[in-house]
């Protein structure tokens, strides 16, 4: 882990999004057959909302953009409970972890994988798998067949396992202790997922809109609300789950993307301006993903921030330079110690959501920028069409940095406010 080069190729595997979840059945060669067709009926689930009082729950956050290129969490599964970590990512429905069921591809020591019994397993007619692939229903041959599941990634990497459900104690911030029965994928065969080194994750915190995720878990128990933000820092951070931590005020709010196609956490459309000028961009709708490490814009778009960069960059002592780390980069007379150095640089780019009054999302340097351990300045927004995302614009770890950002379920707005991600909560 110590090596540079071992730390720079982390973050390649890292800048990917979820784009497709279903739920399958026997169809899915190797997925009954790890453990078996069938196993005794067992009392359905129920995800059903219970009474109660939604408290809140609040996560310390571990990571960076470079050179990890990841943001993760640590949390207790089972009875007693196992720590695992795992990749907090909004793109992301379903929450799983390796699992030896026995696994293939896994990336952990044995010993560091969840060991499912035979009452986790989730049956294909119950509830939770019913939910976790709404709006279609899988197709069980049996309805004691096993709950499948398959996730597949945009760089055509893809998890496949079964659905479980286990104990997650949360502590409260009301000082109760909760033990929610969570729904998760067990992934026990991965492909093309080893990281290069592994990264020491034991899988994906799914923080996505749809029913599978943890959030509208936690919020369909009564445990929270089905609101959760986030704070991403230089190596630290936060992720909370319910109400108690939204800002009274200070926050800007726009209205997330409503469509049965969309289900991602969406916004716009934005205008795309630079130095707060316009730049003749508009209609850009962006998706909020903290799986990916950095931003990637659609072609005319990308082409058109780069050549922005560069006129602006012209006259000024920085001259092009090739890092491993990424595709752009700069130099300057001496290499740069930080980003405080290479900031005065380059200007701020915002992107101002239309159909809102005076909403913009700043992206100063810091936000699109990384300084390498070459001393160079690179660019951290990326071409989407050559990571196969098309005409997609993703919003990755790097713009959500040093900003508390929250995601409304309840009355579907997006919120954020720049924060002090490195200090606990509250201080900013």
């Amino acid at each position: 882990m110590a090596d540079q080069k071992m730390k720079e190729r982390r973050r390649v595997s890292l800048m990917i999004m979820v784009l497709i979840f279903q739920v399958l059945s026997a169809s899915l060669h190797g997925c009954l057959a790890a453990i078996g067709q069938g196993q005794p009926p067992r009392k359905p689930t129920s995800i059903h909302p219970r009474a109660g009082v939604r408290s809140s729950v609040f996560l310390p956050v571990s990571g960076n953009v470079y050179p990890l290129g990841y943001y993760s969490v640590t949390i207790g599964i089972g009875n007693p409970p196992k720590p695992f970590q795992l990749d907090i990512d909004t793109g992301s429905d379903l929450t799983w972890v390796q699992c030896d069921a026995p696994c293939t591809g896994c990336t952990l020591p044995r010993d560091q994988l969840y060991n499912p019994s035979k009452n986790n397993f989730v049956d294909c007619k119950d509830p939770i798998c019913l939910a976790v692939n709404s709006p279609n229903p899988p197709q069980c041959k049996n309805p004691n067949e096993k709950c499948c599941f398959q996730v597949q990634y945009a760089d055509h990497g893809s998890v496949l396992g079964f659905i479980v459900l286990d104990t997650f104690p949360l502590r409260l911030v009301n000082g109760t202790l909760s033990k929610p029965h969570l729904a998760f994928g067990c992934g026990h065969r991965l492909q093309n997922r080893g990281l290069h080194p592994p990264t020491p994750t034991a899988g994906v915190l799914g923080l996505g809109k749809s029913k599978a995720s943890i959030s509208s878990q936690l919020s369909s128990m009564g445990v929270t609300k089905n609101v959760f933000g986030h704070c991403l820092g230089d190596n630290r951070g936060f992720l909370f789950f319910g109400a108690d931590f939204v800002p009274k005020s200070g926050m800007t709010w726009t209205r997330m993307l409503q469509s049965s196609s969309d289900k991602h956490y969406s916004s716009g459309p934005a205008e795309l301006l630079f130095g707060g000028k316009p730049t003749g961009i508009k209609g850009v709708n962006v998706i909020f993903d903290t799986g990916s490490t950095y931003t990637y814009l659609n072609l005319k778009v990308y082409e058109t921030v780069l050549n922005l960069i560069r006129k602006d960059l012209s006259g000024k002592q920085l001259h092009d330079v090739k890092d491993k780390a990424l595709p752009i980069c700069w130099k300057g007379t001496k290499p740069f110690k930080s980003m405080r150095d290479a900031r005065n640089y380059f200007s701020t780019f915002a992107l101002s959501f239309t159909g809102s009054s005076n909403v913009q999302l700043q992206l100063p340097p810091e936000n699109y920028l990384i300084v390498t351990e070459q001393g160079n300045v690179c660019l951290g927004i990326l071409n989407g069409a050559e990571a196969g995302l098309g005409t997609t614009n993703v919003i990755g770890d790097i713009s959500l940095q040093g900003k508390l950002v929250i995601y409304d379920n309840e009355n579907q707005m997006i919120g954020w406010a720049n924060a002090d991600c490195n200090r606990k909560f509250g201080s900013f």
